[in-house]
């Protein structure tokens, strides 16, 4: 649906027909839309045109009713001669009528076939859209994630692309039938009498204008009215999932006061984008009447006084009858109808705009760049040498090229330099080699930049100068799926998805089996606490393990980067959660876990490190020591103080 792809050009709102030209992410969904259901949408301009003829021509009936049915019955021989044959033939009406049953007929099933089409080609649309956005989204850097409110980002998939429901499944149809019913009732009117659609014209003209001037008086609060849904949705999401902090720190007063403010900013912005809109309906049905009224006035006037000038007549020539007022009276109705209707669209169609331009904002984040070249393929051995292999064997080799590269594990910074805003830098320098097997552990205080030297090694920010490497390959080379398949982590906030535990664990690795999901969750000592569950590995989890312990969700989170078995380890804080007891029981596990892969720690607790290879301490986006336990404690600098509690600032 590449069709719906494109930028807006900000927030709108308003009635007017400059402001619906404006729209520009809108007709780019329109258009998109097009193309999509050309052969359906052809089809129901068809029936759009054929339901506003039928219901044109039902109008025009009441003209030839009159004039050529009721009115010469009404003059025929009545009483004693009706019995001798002299009397009223009904016949002639009988037959009119069925032919504008048969019309009337016509256009309710051309009504029913464009309402059914619409739904299809709305709900069509509505789920290209969101397919088209998630998508978009899925390939987007996580520099936008830490930069955007959740419950904002779930706002687009709800209200703003509900806005635009409204508009392709009602909005859209409506302004081409009214469009169509303004022009043929339009032309229907001269034919009848030219002074009488001037004076219609004239009230037309009136509705025009009162309509457009209370519209500009609501425009800026459509754009109100969706940004403040977007911070209501965002807030609610964040109570909803913080929930247990607002109770344990009492902060429930708080949160209502932040609610009301948000709640009462939307009820505002809603209240006075919609008051106005409220009225305008009411104001031009009454203008119409005045109008009504008048031209029934100035026709009875015209015919009474049996205008006969062309300049009083219709562009048939015929003159002003009973019929003709009738017959222009109810097409004066047709015709100011459409006019307030397509006030109407242009409001909803700009409102929607507003939701459109949110969408499209999402749609044009530039999604995360990857150049690289190399691939992370399963190799086998043929004798000496590497052979790529169609079934995974547990065998890993880069390929650049038609030339293949054991994986080993070996991960290099060079002079590292990082900010997550090109005006702060938070990493200065950072030079350091973990090889295959080695254990290295990075500590430091809250901010040093432990977490961020890890996120830099999976590309999910790029550095601002220096090189990382990987086997020898620079990692901007290799693709991003490739270098993370690579990499299992553990991050310090565990996330898990509804569906079972095996699914959760399975997460790591989607085409494991059972029982590699149950051995690796053996490996990280969660296989005790899942056969408690009710349903053993088979348990439904809530939604992100809240029928867990924290302990019990980040045992899980081990045993999904177990059983992705990759050859580089991250462990973000991986026993936070974890009281001692259970920390020393998986400790073995971890070792086993660990054996013969490249590993990277984070920790607050130094006894989790003790036994790294190599220790670096970050101080404020630097590495102001580095070495073995023993080694840095016989230093008596940073790691001394951190590790004895003495000294700290």
């Amino acid at each position: 649906m590449a069709g719906f792809h494109g930028k807006g050009n900000g927030p709108r709102g308003g009635a007017t027909l400059k402001d619906l030209k404006n729209s520009a992410s809108v007709w780019r969904l329109l258009a998109g839309m097009f193309k999509a259901h050309k052969g359906a949408l052809a089809v129901v301009a068809l029936c759009i045109i054929v339901s506003a003829l039928t219901s044109l021509a039902s109008s025009l009936f009441s003209r030839s009713l009159i004039d050529d049915y009721i009115t010469p019955m009404l003059q025929a021989p009545q009483g004693l001669f009706a019995g001798v044959g002299i009397g009223p033939d009904y016949h002639p009406l009988a037959v009119a009528l069925l032919k504008l049953g048969a019309v009337i007929l016509v256009g309710i099933v051309a009504d029913y076939t464009y309402s059914l089409l619409m739904i299809f080609i709305g709900q069509g649309t509505m789920k290209a859209l969101r397919s088209e956005a998630f998508r978009h989204m899925e390939s987007l850097p996580l520099r936008y994630f830490d930069s955007h409110a959740h419950g904002d980002i779930m706002s687009v998939y709800t209200n703003d692309i509900d806005s635009l429901r409204q508009v392709v499944g009602n909005s859209l149809p409506r302004l081409l039938q009214s469009l169509v019913t303004i022009i043929a009732t339009l032309v229907s009117m001269l034919v009848l009498s030219l002074p009488l659609t001037g004076v219609s014209l004239l009230f037309t003209l009136l509705i025009f204008r009162v309509t457009t001037a209370l519209g500009k008086r609501s425009k800026k609060y459509f754009e109100d009215r969706q940004r403040n849904l977007g911070r209501m949705n965002g807030f609610i999401e964040e109570m909803v999932t913080g929930q247990k902090v607002v109770k344990v720190h009492c902060h429930e007063p708080q949160a209502l006061r932040e609610f009301g403010t948000l709640n009462e900013a939307l009820r505002s912005s809603v209240f006075n984008a919609n008051k106005i809109g409220n009225v305008i309906m009411p104001i031009n049905s009454n203008i119409a009447n005045f109008g009504y009224v008048f031209l029934a006035i100035v026709g009875a006037v015209i015919a009474l006084g049996g205008g006969s000038g062309w300049w009083l007549c219709g562009l048939d020539g015929s003159a002003l009858t009973l019929g003709t007022i009738v017959s222009f009276l109810t097409l004066h109705k047709n015709f100011t109808r459409p006019v307030s209707q397509i006030s109407g669209e242009i409001n909803s169609i700009v409102m929607a705009s507003a939701g459109a331009d949110r969408l499209y904002a999402l749609l044009d984040e530039p999604s995360e760049i990857d150049e690289g070249r190399v691939t992370l393929v399963p190799v086998r051995r043929d004798g000496d040498r590497l052979a790529p292999s169609e079934a995974r064997t547990g065998q890993w080799a880069w390929q650049d090229g038609e030339r293949l590269v054991p994986l080993e594990g070996k991960v290099s910074l060079a002079h590292v330099d990082f900010g997550y805003v090109p005006e702060k830098q938070v990493l200065f320098d950072i030079d350091m080699t973990a090889y295959p097997g080695q254990k290295i552990a990075f500590v430091g205080g809250t901010g040093a930049g432990k977490t961020t030297i890890t996120n830099l090694v999976n590309r999910f920010y790029e550095i601002a100068d220096g090189t990382i490497t990987y086997d020898g390959f620079d990692v901007r080379d290799i693709r991003k799926d490739s270098l993370r398949r690579s990499l299992g982590i553990v991050l310090q906030e565990t996330h898990l998805f509804s569906g079972t535990v095996l699914d959760n664990i399975r997460f790591g690795r989607l085409d494991a089996t059972d029982e590699q999901c149950r051995e690796a969750a053996r490996l990280a000592c969660a296989d005790a606490f899942i056969r408690r569950l009710p349903h053993g590995y088979d348990t439904v989890l809530d939604a992100d393990g809240g029928n867990l312990s924290q302990g019990e969700r980040q045992l899980l989170a081990i045993a999904r980067a177990a059983v992705s078995d990759c050859p580089v380890l991250i462990l973000d804080e991986a026993t936070s959660s974890i009281d001692t007891r259970t920390e020393k029981l998986i400790q073995q596990g971890m070792d086993r876990l660990m054996r013969g892969r490249t590993n990277f720690i984070i920790a607050h607790r130094l006894s989790t490190v003790q036994n790294a290879d190599y220790i670096l301490v970050l101080d404020h986006g630097r590495i102001i020591e580095r070495g073995k336990h023993a080694e840095l404690l016989a230093q008596k600098g940073k790691y001394y103080a951190l590790y004895t509690g003495s000294g700290l600032n």
